[in-house]
């Protein structure tokens, strides 16, 4: 006969696993203990004009916000960072710099040092030192990484995927992240980067992608972005989303939108709200399934305004909210740091964690990126906490492949940091060449995350 196994209460104890799941209750950070926000009202927080108002673009503006709550030697960093490295020109909304160093000590030197560290930081207002001195570029790295407007059948218009097209509506954003995969179209120029200009007026723009998606029907999926539509006047959104409704072969729309947690005053206004309720409602009526995808990368992002966004989202009848994050070291790379936020969006927010994607390989990022192996290693530490469907995929965006789980690699040649992939199907570029399903595409890690011998490799090449 076969014994039970006699289950002791040791064996259920949180403390003996890798990973402790505690419940933690959102709190919005006290913006009062910035010296230039010391006078601003709840109702005043509240308000997306004012947020979009106070928005800070410079270190000017920063330095007049912190008063002497942050050192020279951050405002030194700071601007060599943007002469030098930056992709993306500064702006951060008061909501997204709220949550950055929540809990620092008000001394300077002790807040300089937490706000050094602090992770939405480290994305949101890169600084000289936090980039790779060796390699702040792959020999590999492109503007437009991957490769969309190769692929646009009209101007903003990406058909990538067989039954899927990205929409980009608009090349601007409540606030922008250093690790853009957009950086060669969204956002101001920078000392770096002369951004490419979307030339059409945004209404035959619109005109040409509707009657492309009138004639294609084979696609069914609309992913409308930008930027962020968060930054597309209302009307003109809600005229756009209504005529993709009309078209029979479109099923699902998802609108994707970092506003959602950078700026969920955004989502918030009442002419806002009652225009989403309009669309949802008419896709559900016909049988659309209508999603919004926001952009979260750390817990502290997640305040009870953006729970409170996400849920009206819900309550006028968007069918889903859903988070597409961005695996950065320093920031969100380790399995705590992942299930946190995930815990905090999937139980405290109603937004469901969807995928993680490794950073893309677009210049001045190699000190946010990983290696695949280190996303697989990530991918297994996460499995089991959260329920199935709230687990998400970590995914490398591979060029001229699309999305693949970090798993599906074909070959990978740990040394030298080069994997390959294949896939099993073409892009809008690919429907004449006959080998672009055999053929092996290749991705690379970070060459700092080489042995010697493949560092030594790397730099015999360049």
């Amino acid at each position: 006969m076969t014994a039970l196994h006699e289950v002791t209460p040791t064996q259920h104890r949180a403390d003996l696993q890798p990973y402790t799941y505690v419940r933690q209750e959102l709190v919005e950070p006290d913006w009062r203990r910035f010296p230039g926000w010391r006078d601003t009202t709840d109702a005043q927080w509240r308000d997306a004009q004012w947020q979009r108002a106070n928005c800070v673009k410079n270190p000017k503006q920063l330095r007049t916000l912190m008063g002497d709550l942050l050192t020279d030697r951050f405002y030194d960093e700071l601007a060599a960072d943007q002469q030098r490295s930056a992709t993306m020109s500064m702006l951060v909304p008061p909501q997204m710099l709220n949550t950055m160093a929540p809990d620092a000590p008000l001394d300077p030197e002790a807040f300089t040092e937490a706000f050094f560290a602090d992770p939405v930081r480290r994305y949101m207002i890169p600084v000289h030192s936090d980039r790779d001195p060796d390699w702040p570029s792959h020999p590999h790295s492109a503007r437009d990484s991957l490769h969309e407007a190769e692929m646009w059948v009209v101007e903003g218009l990406t058909h990538r995927y067989p039954t899927k097209v990205l929409a980009e509506l608009v090349s601007t954003c409540p606030q922008y992240c250093g690790h853009c995969t957009r950086m060669d179209l969204v956002g101001n120029s920078t000392p770096q980067v002369q951004k490419h200009k979307l030339a059409l007026k945004p209404v035959d723009r619109q005109d040409q992608m509707i009657d492309y998606l009138k004639r294609t029907p084979g696609v069914r999926d609309v992913v409308v972005s930008g930027g962020d539509v968060a930054n597309v006047p209302w009307p003109q959104l809600e005229s756009f989303l209504m005529r993709l409704l009309d078209i029979d072969t479109v099923r699902d729309v998802r609108l994707a939108t970092k506003a959602l947690a950078g700026l969920p005053q955004h989502w918030l206004q009442p002419k806002v709200v009652e225009g989403l309720e309009r669309v949802a409602r008419t896709a559900g009526r016909r049988g659309v399934n209508l999603a919004i995808h926001t952009h979260v990368n750390h817990v502290q992002s997640v305040t009870p305004l953006v729970a409170e966004a996400a849920r009206t989202a819900l309550e006028v009848g968007v069918r889903d909210v859903r988070n597409q994050g961005v695996l950065m070291k320093g920031v969100n790379a380790t399995p705590e740091d992942l299930l946190d936020l995930c815990f905090a969006l999937q139980g405290e927010a109603n937004i469901l964690p969807y995928y993680f994607y490794m950073c893309d390989m677009i210049p001045n990022a190699e000190h946010w990126r990983v290696a695949v192996w280190e996303a697989q290693e990530l991918q297994h530490a996460i499995m089991g906490y959260l329920p199935g469907y709230a687990t998400p995929r970590i995914v490398c965006d591979v060029p001229y492949v699309g999305k693949r789980w970090v798993h599906q690699l074909h070959e990978y040649d740990r040394e030298l940091g080069i994997s390959y992939w294949t896939k099993n199907y073409r892009t809008g570029i690919e429907l004449e060449d006959p080998e672009a399903l055999d053929r092996r595409y290749p991705y690379y890690d970070p060459i700092s995350t080489l042995p010697t011998t493949g560092r030594r490799w790397w730099a015999d090449q360049a």
